[in-house]
Protein backbone atom coordinates (compact mmCIF):
# COMPACT_ATOMS: atom_id res chain seq x y z
CA UNK A 1 0.00 0.00 0.00
CA UNK A 2 1.37 3.37 -0.90
CA UNK A 3 1.08 7.11 0.91
CA UNK A 4 -1.71 7.84 -0.89
CA UNK A 5 -3.56 4.84 -0.49
CA UNK A 6 -3.39 5.71 3.19
CA UNK A 7 -4.16 9.44 2.74
CA UNK A 8 -7.31 8.22 0.95
CA UNK A 9 -8.35 6.65 4.28
CA UNK A 10 -8.16 9.34 6.60
CA UNK A 11 -11.86 10.99 7.11
CA UNK A 12 -12.14 14.96 7.40
CA UNK A 13 -14.35 15.53 9.94
CA UNK A 14 -15.62 19.30 9.39
CA UNK A 15 -16.13 21.52 13.12
CA UNK A 16 -14.77 19.05 14.94
CA UNK A 17 -13.63 20.08 17.78
CA UNK A 18 -15.05 23.29 17.18
CA UNK A 19 -16.61 24.91 14.11
CA UNK A 20 -13.94 26.21 11.63
CA UNK A 21 -11.85 22.85 12.49
CA UNK A 22 -11.33 20.07 10.13
CA UNK A 23 -10.48 17.49 12.33
CA UNK A 24 -8.02 14.63 10.31
CA UNK A 25 -9.41 11.39 11.53
CA UNK A 26 -7.03 8.26 11.62
CA UNK A 27 -9.29 5.61 13.09
CA UNK A 28 -10.05 4.55 9.41
CA UNK A 29 -6.33 4.06 8.76
CA UNK A 30 -5.80 2.06 12.18
CA UNK A 31 -8.87 -0.36 11.28
CA UNK A 32 -7.12 -1.29 8.01
CA UNK A 33 -4.54 -3.71 8.71
CA UNK A 34 -2.80 -3.48 5.96
CA UNK A 35 -2.72 0.55 6.13
CA UNK A 36 -1.84 0.69 9.96
CA UNK A 37 1.01 -2.48 9.53
CA UNK A 38 2.38 -0.20 6.25
CA UNK A 39 2.66 3.02 8.60
CA UNK A 40 4.49 1.22 11.34
CA UNK A 41 7.12 -0.24 8.46
CA UNK A 42 7.34 3.03 7.00
CA UNK A 43 8.57 4.68 9.69
CA UNK A 44 10.78 2.49 11.46
CA UNK A 45 12.52 1.75 7.76
CA UNK A 46 13.39 5.68 8.15
CA UNK A 47 15.33 5.25 10.79
CA UNK A 48 16.85 1.74 10.89
CA UNK A 49 16.23 -0.79 13.26
CA UNK A 50 18.78 -1.25 15.83
CA UNK A 51 19.14 2.90 15.78
CA UNK A 52 16.84 3.14 18.89
CA UNK A 53 16.62 1.95 22.55
CA UNK A 54 13.22 3.56 23.63
CA UNK A 55 10.03 5.07 21.66
CA UNK A 56 8.52 7.94 23.21
CA UNK A 57 4.52 7.98 22.42
CA UNK A 58 2.62 11.52 23.00
CA UNK A 59 -0.87 10.74 24.23
CA UNK A 60 -2.95 9.59 23.43
CA UNK A 61 -3.17 8.78 19.78
CA UNK A 62 0.83 9.00 19.41
CA UNK A 63 0.43 5.76 22.56
CA UNK A 64 -1.16 3.61 19.34
CA UNK A 65 1.94 4.02 16.94
CA UNK A 66 4.22 4.29 19.13
CA UNK A 67 3.96 0.58 20.58
CA UNK A 68 3.97 -0.69 17.67
CA UNK A 69 7.15 1.45 16.25
CA UNK A 70 9.09 0.33 19.79
CA UNK A 71 8.35 -3.66 19.31
CA UNK A 72 9.87 -3.07 15.76
CA UNK A 73 12.76 -1.91 16.96
CA UNK A 74 12.90 -3.88 19.70
CA UNK A 75 12.78 -0.74 21.96
CA UNK A 76 11.24 -0.24 25.20
CA UNK A 77 8.06 2.24 25.09
CA UNK A 78 7.29 5.27 27.44
CA UNK A 79 4.39 7.15 27.43
CA UNK A 80 4.33 11.18 28.00
CA UNK A 81 1.36 12.35 29.15
CA UNK A 82 -0.62 15.24 30.28
CA UNK A 83 -0.24 16.79 33.63
CA UNK A 84 -1.25 14.39 36.54
CA UNK A 85 -1.90 11.55 34.78
CA UNK A 86 1.36 9.39 35.62
CA UNK A 87 1.57 7.41 38.94
CA UNK A 88 5.36 7.82 39.92
CA UNK A 89 7.78 10.90 39.97
CA UNK A 90 7.56 12.98 37.00
CA UNK A 91 9.38 15.38 35.00
CA UNK A 92 7.61 18.02 33.79
CA UNK A 93 7.70 20.35 31.04
CA UNK A 94 5.06 23.76 30.34
CA UNK A 95 4.76 24.79 26.64
CA UNK A 96 2.70 27.26 25.24
CA UNK A 97 -0.50 26.43 23.29
CA UNK A 98 -2.70 28.83 20.49
CA UNK A 99 -4.47 30.38 23.84
CA UNK A 100 -2.77 29.05 27.39
CA UNK A 101 -0.47 26.88 28.28
CA UNK A 102 -0.28 23.46 28.84
CA UNK A 103 1.60 20.52 30.87
CA UNK A 104 3.18 17.14 29.83
CA UNK A 105 5.30 14.63 31.80
CA UNK A 106 7.43 11.94 32.04
CA UNK A 107 8.23 9.26 34.63
CA UNK A 108 12.32 10.51 35.73
CA UNK A 109 12.65 6.86 35.54
CA UNK A 110 11.93 6.23 32.24
CA UNK A 111 14.90 7.17 30.11
CA UNK A 112 18.63 6.90 30.79
CA UNK A 113 21.56 8.80 29.59
CA UNK A 114 22.72 8.17 26.40
CA UNK A 115 19.88 6.25 25.26
CA UNK A 116 18.71 6.78 21.51
CA UNK A 117 15.43 7.69 21.78
CA UNK A 118 12.48 8.21 19.41
CA UNK A 119 9.36 10.40 20.02
CA UNK A 120 6.14 9.43 17.85
CA UNK A 121 2.70 11.29 17.65
CA UNK A 122 -0.70 11.19 15.55
CA UNK A 123 0.03 14.80 13.98
CA UNK A 124 1.81 17.85 13.87
CA UNK A 125 0.45 20.94 14.28
CA UNK A 126 1.89 23.95 15.80
CA UNK A 127 5.27 21.81 16.53
CA UNK A 128 4.51 22.56 20.34
CA UNK A 129 4.00 19.23 22.06
CA UNK A 130 6.79 17.75 20.07
CA UNK A 131 9.22 20.25 21.25
CA UNK A 132 8.61 19.90 24.75
CA UNK A 133 8.49 16.02 24.88
CA UNK A 134 12.20 16.65 22.86
CA UNK A 135 13.10 18.74 26.05
CA UNK A 136 11.76 16.54 28.90
CA UNK A 137 13.46 13.55 26.70
CA UNK A 138 17.36 15.60 26.97
CA UNK A 139 16.82 16.61 30.00
CA UNK A 140 16.69 12.84 31.55
CA UNK A 141 19.43 12.40 29.24
CA UNK A 142 18.30 10.69 26.52
CA UNK A 143 19.11 11.29 22.97
CA UNK A 144 16.70 12.26 20.48
CA UNK A 145 17.00 10.49 17.07
CA UNK A 146 13.78 11.54 15.99
CA UNK A 147 10.60 13.14 15.98
CA UNK A 148 7.77 11.27 13.76
CA UNK A 149 3.98 11.89 13.17
CA UNK A 150 1.58 9.73 10.41
CA UNK A 151 0.26 13.71 9.66
CA UNK A 152 1.48 17.11 9.24
CA UNK A 153 -0.30 20.02 9.21
CA UNK A 154 2.04 22.10 7.12
CA UNK A 155 0.17 25.15 6.72
CA UNK A 156 0.65 25.83 10.93
CA UNK A 157 4.61 25.46 10.33
CA UNK A 158 5.33 22.96 13.09
CA UNK A 159 8.14 22.09 11.37
CA UNK A 160 9.76 25.23 12.33
CA UNK A 161 9.71 24.80 16.03
CA UNK A 162 12.16 21.18 15.62
CA UNK A 163 14.91 22.77 14.18
CA UNK A 164 17.82 20.45 14.61
CA UNK A 165 16.07 17.13 14.97
CA UNK A 166 15.11 14.55 12.24
CA UNK A 167 11.89 15.17 11.33
CA UNK A 168 9.97 12.66 9.59
CA UNK A 169 5.61 12.54 8.01
CA UNK A 170 4.09 10.46 6.10
CA UNK A 171 1.48 12.87 4.96
CA UNK A 172 0.84 16.21 5.28
CA UNK A 173 -1.98 18.39 4.55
Amino acid sequence: MDVEAIKARIRDVPDFPEPGIVFRDITPVLADPLAFSTIIDLIVVHFGRGNVDKVVGIEARGFILASPIAYHFGAGFVPVRKEGKLPWDSEREEYALEYGTAVLEIHRDSIRPGERVLIVDDVLATGGTARATAQLVERLGGKVIGITCLIELGFLNGRSALGGYDFFSLITY
